[in-house]
C-alpha cells in the first residue's frame, strides 16, 4: 500500500495535471494552426494563378476587343472611339481597385485558431478565478 500524499504530494500532483493538460491543449492548437497555415497557402496560391490567369486572358480579349472596335470605328472618328474605349477600361479598373481593397480589409487571418485561442483562454480565466 502507498502512503497517503501529503498536501504538497497533492499539489505537485494536481501541477503536473495541469502541466500535462496545458501542453497537450498547445499541441492541439498548434496543430490547428499549422493545418490552417497550410489551407491558407494553398488557397492564396490558387488564387494567386487564378488572378494570373484571369488577368492574362483579360488582357489578350482586351486587345482584340480594342483592335477590332479601332477598326470598325476608324472612318468616324479613331480618336473618339480610342476616348471611350479609355474611358470603360479606366471604370473597370476602378471598380477592380474598389473591390480588391474592399477584399483586403475584410481579410481574417487564421480565424478558427484565433476563436478556439479565446475560448482557451475563457476557459481558463473561469477555472482560475
Amino acid at each position: 500500500m502507498e502512503p497517503p500524499l501529503t498536501n504538497a504530494g497533492q499539489l505537485i500532483q494536481a501541477s503536473t495535471r495541469f502541466a500535462r493538460r496545458l501542453l497537450t491543449i498547445g499541441e492541439n492548437r498548434f496543430e490547428l494552426l499549422m493545418v490552417e497555415v497550410q489551407e491558407e497557402r494553398e488557397r492564396l496560391l490558387r488564387a494567386i494563378l487564378l488572378a494570373l490567369g484571369v488577368a492574362a486572358f483579360g488582357l489578350l480579349a482586351g486587345v482584340a476587343l480594342t483592335a477590332v472596335i479601332v477598326v470598325l470605328l476608324w472612318g468616324l472618328s479613331p480618336v473618339a472611339a480610342l476616348l471611350v474605349l479609355t474611358g470603360i477600361y479606366g471604370a473597370t479598373a476602378v471598380w477592380l481597385y474598389r473591390r480588391l481593397t474592399r477584399l483586403l480589409r475584410d481579410w481574417q487571418n487564421l480565424p478558427a485558431t484565433l476563436d478556439q485561442l479565446r475560448k482557451d483562454r475563457a476557459c481558463l480565466e473561469k477555472k482560475l478565478t
